[in-house]
Parts: C-alpha cells; structure tokens; sequence
C-alpha cells in the first residue's frame, strides 16, 4: 500500500477548508484516511487558526515511507520547517553517498 500525505477538502460551499491525512494514493481525495495529522484553513487570518500540524505524528509516517504531496509539503515546511529541512540533508547525503559508490566502482572497473 502506497501511502501519501496529502490534504482532505472539508466545509461546505465556497468555504472550504482542509485536513492534512495519511491516506492510502488509490483512495479518493475526500475518501477514507489513515489517520488526520492536523487541518489547514485558508480563509483564516490568524496563524493559530489557520494551520495546525502534528509534528511527531507527521515524522512517524516519513519514516515509515508516506510520500508528501506538493501542496502538503508546502504547509509542512510553513508550520514545521525543520522536518522539511532535515528530510532535504538526509536526501543529499544519500545522493552523495550513492554518487561516492559509483565514481569507486568506475575506479576499480
């Protein structure tokens, strides 16, 4: 099962607002879900009321291989910029890591 975080419409007509879920990709946008990991309301001025993100919970699927989605990845970086930037290093140490192997192994070829 491939799982994506991504955002959930709720509200009514023409004042919609969000919710941040794991869900599996297959399902529907407004489908059934994981688990709810926090809420985005565009239409609020306050930050407080505008995004709230589970920060550990939205960690513990990272780990497990959820996949954000651009819009998610966008309030995740807003609300918890830290996650988004330790994901970014550990993406680019991996990639140096499998670039060092390459250029040993065309060394030893």
């Amino acid at each position: 099962m491939a799982l994506k975080i991504r955002l959930r419409q709720q509200g009514r007509a023409n004042r919609h607002s969000y919710r941040v879920v794991v869900t599996d990709s297959r399902s529907p946008r407004d489908g059934r879900y994981v688990e709810a990991l926090g809420w985005y309301n565009p239409l609020e001025a306050e930050m407080e009321k505008h995004l709230h993100l589970k920060g550990d919970r939205v960690q513990h699927w990272l780990n497990l291989g959820a996949v954000l989605t651009e819009r998610a990845e966008a309030l995740v970086a807003k609300a918890i910029p830290t996650l988004i930037q330790a994901r970014k290093e550990k993406d680019l140490a991996l990639k140096a890591k499998k670039a060092a192997a390459r250029k040993a192994r065309k060394v030893s070829a």
